[in-house]
């Protein structure tokens, strides 16, 4: 599998190799995506707008660690954003992929983690 969001080399440098320490930080985003994405869906809708900017701000720290560097940028563009109530038409937007990429690497990352036993 070719590896189009995940890049291992951060989380290899945090974990110190240690695959069952890889999977645990796998886990805990796994389990974060979609209380990140109810929040983040719940906070466009009330219009929220400074805490949907925070709530991003969150997420990008978490990608981060699966080296997901292209929807950290995103997710700062729409922090930003959202903090100050801009260009609105964009939110479900940066939302949509960052519920795609967030499938993705989870896909990307338990191929990983099953190859490299």
């Amino acid at each position: 599998m070719e590896y189009t969001i995940f890049k291992p080399e951060y989380l290899l440098s945090i974990s110190g190799g240690d695959r069952e320490i890889m999977a645990e930080i796998a886990g805990i985003f796994g389990n974060q995506v979609p209380e990140f994405l109810t929040g983040m869906k719940n906070l466009l809708k009330e219009e929220k707008y400074p805490e949907l900017g925070l709530l991003a701000h969150k997420a990008k720290g978490s990608v981060t660690v699966l080296g997901m560097d292209e929807t950290a940028k995103m997710l700062k563009e729409f922090e930003l954003l959202a903090k100050g109530g801009e260009q609105k038409e964009r939110y479900e937007g940066f939302i949509a992929v960052f519920e795609a990429d967030s499938a993705r690497v989870m896909e990307e990352v338990n191929d990983y983690l099953g190859k490299n036993i």
